[in-house]
């Protein structure tokens, strides 16, 4: 009979398609944080707009009201781990880029704490269940990394990677000259 959800994408898409410009300042950005295709982009982008809007609306609120709206804001978007400190401002969520919120992805995380040589392959590893956080398997690499949980991001239990004499970890430590995964709390 088929699925009884309705789904609805998470994302909308560019409003003119064919901009030049757009176009390939969207492909250095897929290739640099190693998305699959452009929807992941255009997912980034919304929940980008999303907190600017909102943003921007509180501006229009009364002085009171728009304090107590914009520390929920703000505690929302550094426990994110998208601005730096408690004490932002409006400004500087408006000044927010889509970069910030692909930087937050475990994918990312992955690649930059040096679990994974290319970001490529950090992908691969999620996705076949070589990673966890907080020994939770994630097998999702567009998953948010909270601020919390950076810390926690390491090889999954019964991963064969664990092995630090594994053929890609000697590989890595070789290229890198440091242990791989050992600021990631082994």
């Amino acid at each position: 009979m088929g699925d009884p959800r309705k789904f609805r994408n998470k994302f909308k898409g560019p409003r003119h398609p064919w901009n030049k410009v757009r176009l390939q300042e969207e492909i250095v950005l897929v290739g640099k944080y190693g998305l699959r295709n452009k929807h992941e982009l255009w997912r980034a982008q919304t929940i980008l707009s999303q907190y600017r809007t909102r943003a921007r609306q509180l501006l229009a609120l009364p002085e009171e009201e728009r304090e107590a709206q914009l520390k929920v804001l703000i505690d929302k978007l550094y426990k994110l781990g998208v601005l730096p400190s408690l004490e932002s401002s409006v400004d500087e969520v408006l000044s927010l880029t889509v970069e910030d919120f692909l930087k937050r992805r475990l994918q990312t995380m992955v690649k930059n704490l040096g679990l994974a040589s290319t970001i490529h392959q950090a992908r691969q590893l999620i996705v076949h269940g070589h990673i966890a956080i907080k020994d939770r398997r994630v097998t999702i690499p567009s998953y948010h990394v909270k601020r919390g949980e950076e810390d926690f991001i390491n090889y999954a239990p019964g991963s064969p990677f664990l092995d630090p004499n594994h053929p890609l970890r000697k590989k890595m430590e070789e290229s890198t000259g440091t242990s791989a995964g050992s600021s990631s709390g082994e």
